[in-house]
């Protein structure tokens, strides 16, 4: 088959989506099938270009909502070249052009990522009245005529009702996942201690994903300083895209562990997967995840995550014997690294294991790219 994506931008500075565009790519492309990519980025851009199919890049992209029309004129040419499309994300003009070239041409889906989330009403209540308003004009034409509003777990789509009505729309989960690391774990965790130096030969708990009020990033820094034991350090990794860096630093500072936090930016490839391999746990406190790919990432290397009941995901890992999950406030965060503290090597042994099992029989995007078909109304 071939299978168009259509998504605002491959940066992965912008978290989840692009992630998730590139590692579907990669996954259908193992199965025999044709993946190409239309973006709102600049050509000239180092992220529009992958080796899992061509990108067609029509930006540079200047805004969340950035109007170009040219998308919508290559779309309605190229759509009938492919099998299915697959638009990634509401709330953006890609949906839009996708639709109104794609709809009763070709079968195309649209994948929510999270866009629809009661948490953003109750964080952005005035940003809220503007999606009503646009919902009504166009997002949910966009999602009506789709064969289908893909959501990661049954969680997402359970709590996207309390939003926005889906009374017509077929909703359907795509088991999501990540391709998991390449590569033997010493060397990729030498990949790490090279690219994080200040942290090679701690122990360490580790932060990977946006800092973000979103992440809960000031939970885990109050947390750790609480009740972390002193040879255990914190690797914060991440893009800095909300510019909260500084003040998460300057708590870190008040706190009295600026000495045993380390700040590395983004992290890629073999230093990212070392970084999974070398921790003793994975910690997220999000106050609103609708997957948290990360979480999969860890699971992947059988690293044990510590999350918050928001990630969407946790109730399932949890039940897996995989992770432990507290709420999203100070005072869970503390309780899920004084939980793991107390485990015993006995159990973080056998955690680590059910956390790969977990991996392999939920995670494993090879048993995502058949749902994506499924939902397509290709098999």
């Amino acid at each position: 088959m071939r299978l168009l994506h259509v998504i605002r931008t491959l940066n992965p500075e912008n978290g989840g989506p692009p992630d998730s565009v590139r590692m579907f790519a990669a996954a259908h492309r193992r199965a025999g099938n044709e993946v190409e990519v239309a973006t709102l980025d600049s050509p000239e851009a180092p992220y529009s270009k992958m080796p899992e199919g061509e990108i067609h890049a029509f930006g540079p992209c200047k805004a969340n909502y950035y109007y170009q029309p040219e998308l919508e004129r290559w779309l309605r040419v190229n759509c009938q070249r492919f099998d299915g499309v697959i638009v990634n994300g509401v709330w953006q003009y890609n949906a839009l052009a996708a639709r109104r070239a794609v709809a009763g041409r070709r079968p195309y889906v649209v994948f929510a990522h999270g866009m629809l989330d009661p948490y953003f009403r109750r964080a952005y209540p005035l940003k809220h009245i503007k999606k009503l308003a646009y919902w009504l004009f166009a997002e949910r034409r966009n999602l009506s005529l789709a064969e289908a509003v893909c959501f990661t777990s049954e969680e997402e789509m359970r709590i996207a009702a309390e939003g926005f009505p889906f009374r017509d729309f077929r909703r359907v989960v795509v088991p999501y996942g990540t391709i998991g690391p390449s590569g033997e774990p010493a060397a990729l965790k030498q990949a790490f201690r090279e690219a994080c130096p200040a942290a090679a030969e701690k122990d360490y708990l580790l932060f990977l994903g946006r800092l973000h009020p979103k992440k809960g990033c000031d939970l885990l820094l109050e947390a750790f300083a609480r009740v972390a034991p002193r040879v255990l350090d914190l690797v914060m990794v991440g893009p800095d895209d909300a510019g909260w860096r500084a003040d998460l630093e300057s708590q870190a500072v008040r706190l009295g562990i600026d000495r045993r936090v380390h700040w590395t930016g983004v992290l890629r490839g073999d230093a990212k997967w070392g970084a999974f391999y070398g921790t003793e746990a994975f910690v997220l406190p999000s106050h609103q995840e609708n997957f948290g790919i990360t979480v999969a990432d860890a699971l992947s290397c059988g690293t044990i995550p510590l999350i918050s009941d928001k990630v969407n995901i946790a109730a399932d890992v949890e039940a897996d014997g995989a992770a432990f999950v507290e709420d999203d406030t100070v005072d869970g965060t503390v309780r899920l690294i004084e939980r793991f503290c107390a485990s015993s090597p006995e159990e973080r042994t056998a955690m680590r294991l059910s956390a790969r099992a977990c991996y392999e029989r939920r995670y494993s995007l090879a048993n995502a790219a058949q749902a994506v078909y499924a939902a397509l109304g290709l098999v």
